[in-house]
């Protein structure tokens, strides 16, 4: 019986966990988890994960959340090729430094001007005062600029000539704001060593399943018109506006 992955192409993280599998020929069962129309808190999402977010993998009795920790599983279970998780001490303590970063800069930071940009206003009701808008965004370019000169500098990928989990997890969180056509940014604009990186990060992956996973998000410009069409619970908006004031 093949694993279980709760996914929602929308989410960065679920992406990463959807190229790695697909890339790998990993088999596995895509249960789809629709986050706009709150699923992960309905009863039958809550009886996979109390914590209510994806992705979720689910092999056999054993599930597992966070999707780094997927990653990680996912390599050693199916013994992936070295590249991705390395076994050299040095490499694989690269590749751990970057994932242990880019969630509280480049993930928190693209994050934030995606939804004060592109969902926010649409979900509140109010748009976001300029003074926020413009610090999320000098965050989100300091956070590239460290991407460019601390974690890729010279090399093709961040850990030297091979791509690993490090660039799948730069590249789909890149991507949610180049795709995303409702937040007016594109983050590769000027960035010639970013433009290049993404491009052989896409060629390694490969264009067809790499276009496969950000379909969902090239049409992201509607999402706004989801939120209102489907309505979101008090309560989460509530939860949305105090993370962002």
């Amino acid at each position: 019986m093949p694993l279980e992955l709760y996914l929602d192409l929308h989410s960065q993280p679920c992406r990463s966990v959807f190229l790695f599998a697909k890339i790998n020929t990993i088999p596995f069962e895509f249960k789809a988890v629709d986050l706009s129309a709150c699923e992960q808190y309905g009863d039958e999402f809550g009886k996979v994960s109390i914590i209510r977010k994806v992705p979720v993998l689910k092999d056999g009795d054993f599930i597992l959340t966070e999707s780094i920790a997927i990653l990680q599983y996912l390599a050693a279970k199916h013994h992936t090729p070295d590249h991705w998780y390395p076994a050299e001490l040095q490499k694989c303590a690269r590749v751990d430094e970057f994932l242990s970063w880019q969630h509280t800069n480049i993930r928190t930071h693209g994050s934030k001007v995606f939804w004060f940009r592109g969902v926010l206003p649409a979900v509140t009701g109010a748009p976001v005062p300029k003074e926020k808008m413009d610090a999320a965004v000098e965050d989100l370019n300091m956070s590239l600029k460290t991407f460019e000169d601390k974690f890729l500098q010279s090399r093709p990928f961040i850990i030297g000539d091979q791509i690993s989990v490090a660039d799948l997890v730069a590249i789909v969180e890149m991507m949610q704001l180049q795709t995303a056509v409702g937040t007016g940014l594109d983050v590769f604009q000027g960035r010639p060593v970013l433009s290049a990186w993404r491009d052989r990060v896409k060629k390694e992956i490969g264009v067809e399943v790499f276009d496969e996973a950000h379909k969902v998000i090239m049409n992201v410009d509607t999402l706004p018109q989801t939120f209102e069409n489907k309505g979101l619970p008090e309560f989460l908006k509530l939860t949305i506006q105090k993370m962002f004031n």
